[in-house]
């Protein structure tokens, strides 16, 4: 049975939670306004959950520092625990109150945060974040972002705050609050409306923890972006997940996907890329018609969503150049079409 102070626990959230609960059952998306993110500091104080965007995904937001609001997190997005989480922080200052930034990993920060770019550290000894959101590692993922919604929050919350992204777990990523909406119902009170995120693809997380810098997942910094800095990186180590975007099969759609199509079978929506697409699908859209990749990136994940709500039985993916941003494009696509 709960003891006194859990269930004060659980009163405070259901008190906060019906301080921002929409009408007639449906989930709250509220503008980030300056009362909205204030509201939404209360409820992470308090141990809830609140849905915000990043300049990459929509985040789904806990107390990195309390295991409960983490387990809370964990729980509804039915992610496996073995999975760690990023922690979002303020600033570089921040950063070093719960990891070992070293030299490194100072300079990448000067150079890319606040951005799309998460660095695997070694965990401080006395680093205030749940070893629940760290699964149990001796390292942490951290990450400064540069959306303004995002920083408004972590400024008025204080504090660290763990964000995978703001879906059930293996499913295609949110770009706007409405995609949150759809995976969560009312299960989250509250999703700040901040319009469609820039980048539309996660974070690039780059492990330092090792003797050579590796990176763990391709995101929205491309890879050659970081080679000026850091020369040649190598594939991912071996041992336990140390980042989110490892697991085999994520990011997917509940339509089977046939990757580097160059014709359409019959019942198939067709995710094309650049000008000269095949006919014959039910249902088309294009990452760019121009063959743009920054433009394929932010279309992504909505594209995805959109397909697999139409009447078809399978989406075939035309091919993606793997250079630039190319990279974690085809990354999210090979993980979305493998067996689940």
């Amino acid at each position: 049975m709960a003891g006194p102070a859990s269930c004060w626990g659980a009163r405070k959230i259901e008190h906060a939670a019906q301080d921002t609960q929409g009408r007639d059952g449906d989930p709250l998306i509220e503008p980030a306004t300056p009362d909205a993110i204030a509201r939404a500091a209360r409820l992470l104080r308090e141990g809830g959950l609140v849905a915000f965007p990043t300049e990459t995904v929509y985040g789904l937001g806990a107390d990195a520092a309390a295991d409960a609001a983490v387990a809370r997190l964990f729980a509804a997005k039915g992610r496996p625990h073995f999975n760690p989480l990023i922690a979002h922080v303020s600033d570089l200052h921040a950063a070093h109150r719960i990891a070992i930034v070293g030299a490194l990993a100072e300079t990448l920060a000067k150079r890319f945060w606040p951005g799309p770019l998460t660095l695997v550290l070694p965990r401080r000894a006395d680093s205030p974040v749940s070893l629940l959101a760290t699964a149990g590692l001796d390292s942490i993922a951290v990450r400064v972002p540069a959306h303004p919604v995002a920083r408004a929050l972590l400024a008025a919350f204080g504090g660290p705050i763990v964000a995978p992204s703001a879906n059930r777990s293996g499913q295609v990523s949110p770009t706007t609050a409405a995609h949150v909406a759809e995976d969560f119902g009312t299960d989250i009170p509250l999703i700040l409306d901040g319009g469609p995120t820039p980048h539309g693809l996660e974070s690039t997380v780059v492990d330092l923890t090792g003797e050579d810098p590796a990176i763990l997942r391709p995101g929205a910094i491309p890879r050659e972006a970081l080679e000026e800095w850091l020369g040649d990186l190598g594939a991912p180590r071996g041992g336990p997940i140390r980042s989110p975007g490892q697991l085999a099969s994520h990011y997917a759609p509940r339509r089977p996907l046939r990757l580097e199509a160059t014709d359409v079978h019959t019942h198939e929506a067709l995710l094309a890329f650049g000008p000269g697409t095949p006919a014959g699908a039910l249902r088309t859209l294009n990452l760019s018609p121009s063959g743009d990749l920054v433009e394929a990136a932010s279309h992504l994940f909505a594209h995805l969503r959109a397909l697999d709500h139409a009447p078809v039985r399978a989406i075939a993916v035309m091919p993606i150049p793997e250079r630039g941003l190319g990279e974690a494009i085809n990354d999210r696509l090979r993980r979305a079409a493998a067996p689940r």
